[in-house]
This record gives structure tokens, C-alpha cells and sequence, in this order.
């Protein structure tokens, strides 16, 4: 999640909450890709969960990484929650659960981001080996129960734990037992980022089942090839899953605007201090709905930039798109999605050929596939075919898109090589999660521990 941000220029209107969207608009020479990914940290003995304190918990790995790395600490209630580097340029931060992610800088090329990934897990080794620790590349926690999760010290979080059960049955999955990878994009301007939103909502059910890795729930087959998408579907509906006001061919960043003034915000923060507002609207709090209850109590630019980080759709629009719906998975899936995405929306042919295959894709349609995919992965049904032939199409792009770009490493390898880990999915028709009952089924012998060695950084 992102972290939370302090800006104190006062909002007057409606129209400048449309302003800071369309600020994100940058030239094509300008576009980038900021990658984020997660992990669960275990203890190699025992495959237990690992807590916040303690000589060898999440805060001392923390405190490990700011040593190797030089960057600034970030800080909630005198706790270590996270490291941010000088520049800005790329962040780590924790999880509810202790999941570690890194927010990547906002990088020119695929083979950036894969080296970036490459450095990242190097150094989060080096510290972590000598605590006993490991990370597992799964999109749900595949052995755990909710109850001996660990839970981190920061302040949003005990806001956001207080108020998901009032608003879905698996908030708290969501929270404390998931984890993705995501993509973050640019465009250029409000009819690019039209198609790009309006691309990325119809092909998000089909990037879940790419990337579907989550058949474990508390040491068990959990009956979905995709847990962490199936928790999607009642997390807090409010704020997730499909916009169907995305589809509309006049989509625009006010329509963004508009849905999330009226969204019940989490909280807003005032001198390092956070205040539950999950009672009110944005709209609400920009007629005054706070003033009485926390100081200061009219947005903020700052309360704005917060509150569209705790908006959770699928597809979800800040000063850049973020891509959201797929499993964390291991370290080739971790520069895979960026390579889907970059390939099918970076590239002109490309993007102009997916949205001609998709353009009549409804609302309606997406929605039922959204809905399927948690369990059938790429065996669901899409227009009288399986997803898998829709899959191949849509990889053909975007291998287009990618050999298009011509950006090549020193060894002279364009960026398409990045899609082999999806192509090697589609070819042989079986998912990640397949492939993992299988093996609990035969040579795991019914046990989840074998998990925790073959799908480890």
C-alpha cells in the first residue's frame, strides 16, 4: 500500500481534484514503469510467521536494509513501518501482516525493473539469511491461520482492521493474508488514459488467471486456483473490484473524481497523528462533516492523495494507472506483469490492436469473468471459448508491443523474453496453482510444507 503523504494546500473546489489526476499526464518519451511486489517472510524452522519485534523480526530486518542501503526511515508512532530512498526514487513498506514489498522506482526499460528486483532480493537475502528467514512468492499465505498472523505497527492499519468486517466477509484475509504484484503506467493524456483504464479493466480477469497462485488456505487445497481474487469479491465493495462507469466511451478523470468523493474515507492524519473517518464520505468532509472533529478539520491536497490510495479497484487511477489483479507469484513473475501490460499499452500498434479485440467486451461480461476466474483460472468460459485461446491472443500483442519498443540489454536481448513465464502457462493449459495441487496431491504427499522450499526467494 502506498505510503501515506502530507501536502497542506487546501482544496476549494471539485475541479482541482480533477487538476491533481490530470497533472499525471507526461509525454510518451516521459512514460515509465514502477513496479511493486510481495512477499511473506517465514522462519525457515518451522515455516512459522515472523513478528514485528524481536532480535529477528520484521523490524530488524528493517533496521538491516536502511544499513545496506542508506535510505530514510519512515516512521509511525516511534516504529520503523518502512524505508523510502533520498530521492524518492523507490520504498519498501510492510504489509498488515509483515508482508514485505518494494515499491520500485519508476524505471525506463523491462530489463531496470528486472534488475532492480535482481538487487532487491540480493540485499533482502543478506539480511535475512543470518535472522532465519526466508520470503515465499505466493498470493495468499498458504499455512497460517488469520489468528496467528502477526500484525504491523502502523496506525492505518488499526483503522482499516477495525472497520472491514462492517463492510465485507474477507477484509481481514485481504489485509493479512495476500499478497500481489502490480504494475504502475503512465499516460499522456485524459482520452490515453481512457483507453488504458478501460483496457486494463476488461483483460484484469485475465491477468488474475496468468498469475493465479494461491491454492492454499491454513495448510489445505482451498478449492480456488486464485484465493486472493476470490477475497477480492468481498473485501469491501464499496471500494473494489470492476468501475462499470469505466466503460463508458466518455469516461474521464472527473467520473473518477466524482465516484471516489463519494467513497467513506479511512482516516486523515494531522501532526503525525491519524483520525478515524471511516464515517464519512469525501464529499462530506469537504462540506465540513469534520471540522469539529479533528483540527484542522477541512481536506487537504494531502487528504486527497491518501484517500485515493485506499480506493481498491481493479484497475485504480492516481497520477498514473496501477494494475492490480494479479498473485504474487516467483521472482520471473515479478518482471512478467510489468512485461504484459507494458507490452500491450506502450507500444501504438500494440494498444491499438488489443483495444480493437476487446472494444465490445461489456461491463456485464467482464463482470461474470471476474467472477469465474478465482475457481476455473484459464479453463473459464469467454464467448463460447476458454480463456486460454483469449490468453494466446493477447500475449501475441503484446510480444508485439514489446519487439516494438526495441529496448535491448548489453547482451543485445530485446524486452520480449519477459513473457516466456505467461507463453509456458497458455502452452501447457495449466496455471501456477495447478501445478502446486498437483504436486500436494502426488509427490507433496498431502502436506503444504514442500511449499515453503520450492516456491521460496
Amino acid at each position: 500500500m502506498a505510503r501515506d503523504t502530507t501536502d497542506n494546500r487546501p482544496i476549494e473546489t471539485v475541479d482541482e481534484l480533477i487538476s491533481f489526476l490530470a497533472e499525471g499526464c507526461k509525454p510518451k518519451e516521459a512514460w515509465r514503469i514502477g513496479t511493486e511486489h510481495e512477499k511473506f517472510p517465514f522462519y525457515v524452522n518451522g515455516n512459522r510467521p515472523v513478528p514485528y519485534e524481536g532480535d529477528r523480526g520484521i523490524r530488524a530486518l528493517l533496521e538491516g536494509m536502511q544499513r545496506i542501503l542508506g535510505w530514510n526511515p519512515i516512521l509511525d508512532g516511534g516504529h520503523i513501518i518502512g524505508l523510502v530512498e533520498p530521492t524518492g526514487q523507490g520504498a519498501i513498506s510492510l504489509e498488515p501482516g509483515g508482508q514485505f514489498e518494494l515499491s520500485g522506482a519508476p524505471l525506463k526499460t523491462l530489463h531496470q525493473t528486472c534488475r532492480e528486483g535482481n538487487a532487491h532480493l540480493a540485499q533482502l537475502r543478506e539480511i535475512a539469511e543470518p535472522l532465519g528467514i526466508r520470503f515465499l512468492g505466493l498470493g495468499a499465505s498458504p499455512k497460517w491461520r488469520l489468528s496467528e498472523t502477526p500484525r504491523m505497527p502502523k496506525s492505518r492499519y488499526d483503522i482499516m482492521t477495525a472497520y472491514m468486517p462492517k463492510v465485507g466477509r474477507h477484509g481481514l484475509d485481504m489485509m493479512y493474508r495476500t499478497c500481489t504484484i502490480q504494475v504502475n503506467l503512465d499516460f499522456s493524456s485524459e482520452a490515453d488514459m481512457r483507453r488504458k483504464m478501460q483496457i486494463g479493466q476488461r483483460l484484469q480477469p485475465l491477468a488474475t488467471a496468468l498469475f493465479a497462485n494461491s491454492p492454499f488456505t491454513e495448510g489445505t487445497v482451498n478449492g480456488f486456483q486464485s484465493w486472493r481474487a476470490e477475497i477480492w469479491r468481498d473485501t469491501d465493495n464499496q471500494r473494489a473490484g470492476l468501475l462499470p462507469f469505466v466503460f463508458a466511451e466518455d469516461f474521464g478523470f472527473a467520473d473518477y473524481v466524482e465516484w471516489a468523493l463519494d467513497v467513506p474515507m479511512y482516516f486523515v492524519i494531522r501532526d503525525g497523528r491519524y483520525y478515524d473517518c471511516t464515517h464519512v464520505t469525501f464529499r462530506q468532509f469537504m462540506h465540513g462533516a469534520l471540522r469539529d472533529e479533528v483540527p484542522n478539520g477541512m481536506p487537504t491536497m494531502g487528504d486527497w492523495a491518501n484517500h485515493l490510495s485506499t480506493l481498491f479497484p481493479d484497475v485504480r487511477l492516481k497520477r498514473f494507472i496501477e494494475m492490480r489483479g494479479a498473485d504474487g507469484g516467483p521472482w520471473r513473475r515479478i518482471c512478467a506483469l510489468p512485461a504484459f501490460w507494458v507490452g500491450l499499452l506502450y507500444d501504438d500498434e500494440a494498444i491499438q490492436a488489443v483495444e480493437d479485440f476487446t472494444r465490445d467486451w461489456t461491463f456485464e461480461e467482464v463482470q461474470r469473468l471476474r467472477d469465474t476466474v478465482p475457481v476455473e483460472g484459464l479453463s473459464a468460459s469467454f464467448r463460447n471459448h476458454d480463456l486460454r485461446e483469449t490468453a494466446r491472443k493477447v500475449l501475441a500483442i503484446a510480444r508485439t508491443g514489446l519487439a516494438n519498443r526495441a529496448c535491448r540489454n548489453r547482451e543485445g536481448y530485446d524486452e520480449t523474453g519477459f513473457l516466456a513465464p505467461l507463453e509456458e502457462i497458455v502452452a501447457r493449459g495449466t496455471t501456477s496453482a495447478q501445478e502446486m495441487v498437483a504436486a500436494y496431491n502426488t509427490r507433496w504427499g498431502g502436506s503444504i510444507e514442500p511449499v515453503f522450499l520450492e516456491h521460496a526467494y
